[in-house]
């Protein structure tokens, strides 16, 4: 009775190249090669490590790189704060010693005479 159909050939699901997938005939399909593995050396400049190198080379060891890496952005960090902390008492010196001046300027109506009070008062 089922000697007028063809014989069962077993179906494979494979992947298409646009990433779909089908049934097909093991035997209808190309032969796949192995692609081959390209080995391929890139050669990068390592990066400038002067002051490692130096502290590697004179033989202080490991700690100075250590202290070099750790140590160098805090440095910078530390001179960083201690400048703008000093720009800023600059900035509030020169703004009292205006208002100082301004306030000695506006009491008298005189520059000449307020400098005679002054030099009064330290005599005292």
């Amino acid at each position: 009775m089922n000697s007028h159909l063809p014989a069962h050939r077993a179906l494979t699901v494979v992947q298409l190249p646009d990433g779909t997938y089908t049934y097909a005939d093991p035997q209808s399909l190309p032969v796949q090669q192995v692609p081959q593995q390209i080995v391929q050396h890139i050669h990068h400049a390592p990066p400038d490590r002067t002051v490692q190198r130096i502290a590697l080379g004179s033989g202080v060891g490991a700690g100075a790189v250590a202290a070099g890496v750790y140590f160098g952005p805090l440095l910078v960090g530390v001179l960083t704060a201690i400048a703008a902390n000093l720009a800023m008492l600059a900035f509030l010196a020169a703004v009292m010693a205006w208002g100082v001046v301004t306030v000695v300027k506006s009491l008298s109506s005189d520059g000449k005479a307020a400098s005679k009070a002054v030099s009064r008062g330290r005599r005292r």
